[in-house]
């Protein structure tokens, strides 16, 4: 419960401008010169702040093609800080995908091979179409393709297209292919939702994998007491990420969301700020 009141919190925050869906416009003040850590669309009518994948496309493909020290030191700053406890308490869309999981359903998981190869995913779009195709697929006048908001991203038709259509007839009478098939994305995305935990957060989402390279090693960690462990697994099993906790608790897929603490009988995972060595772990024997 407490994680959801900072979620809620963090998404209001993101988008605190609530009258901008009933007017179908975008707020363009100067906080829109920042980046917020989560997940949040650029077009969302109540959003303050800029997203930092949108950022750091719209840097790279520039007709200057540099690096901006902002965009890449926040994102630095963010991910050497918290890594991927953004993703558990901060992002909009990661709150989203938490609350249709709550919906009353038969929960599913994908095989674990499946799933290991679809986690590597979100890496891939990263390199490619976060970082690459921008500097490297230009238009005429040489600005790069932001192609993950352009061809992927469903915060951007779930928080951006939906309300600014719902008031715009001349958005509407322009709508073509492109939004057809970024609507059969967010739709995946969305009723995925619903019975798999998180399924852009697993297999899509370049920010996630940009912080999960930085959680063994953040500011922001979690450790176990070893000499308090039973091994009995129960984090493990409560997962919703399906970390292997007793073997790496700071994996890169996990999203600090704090379910393996909560769940221990013994009280044996701990977490938050340290600059010094985690507690090491045993090694598990394999079944």
């Amino acid at each position: 419960m407490r994680r959801h009141i900072i979620q809620t919190a963090a998404s209001f925050f993101s988008n605190p401008f609530l009258g901008n869906f009933l007017k179908g416009s975008i707020y363009q003040g100067e906080t829109k010169k920042f980046c917020l850590p989560g997940l949040n669309c650029y077009s969302c009518p109540g959003a303050a702040f800029s997203c930092p994948i949108g950022s750091l496309q719209a840097v790279l493909g520039g007709p200057g093609k540099y690096i901006s020290y902002y965009v890449f030191g926040i994102l630095i700053f963010f991910s050497v800080t918290f890594a991927r406890l953004i993703c558990g308490f901060l992002c909009p869309f990661g709150f989203v995908q938490d609350l249709l999981y709550k919906i009353p359903t038969k929960k599913k998981e994908l095989p674990k091979r499946i799933d290991n190869i679809l986690r590597k995913f979100k890496y891939i779009l990263l390199l490619g179409l976060v970082i690459l195709f921008p500097i490297f697929i230009t238009n005429e006048f040489g600005l790069g393709d932001p192609a993950f908001c352009k061809y992927v991203c469903p915060a951007g038709i779930l928080e951006g297209a939906f309300p600014l259509l719902a008031t715009n007839s001349v958005l509407r009478q322009s709508i073509g292919i492109l939004f057809g098939w970024k609507l059969f994305i967010t739709l995946v995305v969305l009723v995925g939702s619903v019975f798999i935990y998180r399924p852009f957060c697993k297999y899509l989402c370049p920010l996630g994998a940009f912080y999960g390279v930085f959680n063994s090693f953040s500011f922001y960690r979690l450790t176990i007491d070893r000499e308090t462990c039973i091994d009995c697994k129960i984090c493990e099993r409560k997962c919703p990420m399906n970390v292997e906790v007793l073997k790496n608790i700071n994996s890169p897929e996990c999203i600090r969301c704090m379910t393996c603490k909560d769940s221990c009988p013994v009280s044996c995972i701990h977490s938050g700020f340290t600059l010094g060595q985690e507690v090491k772990i045993k090694e598990i024997e394999k079944a």
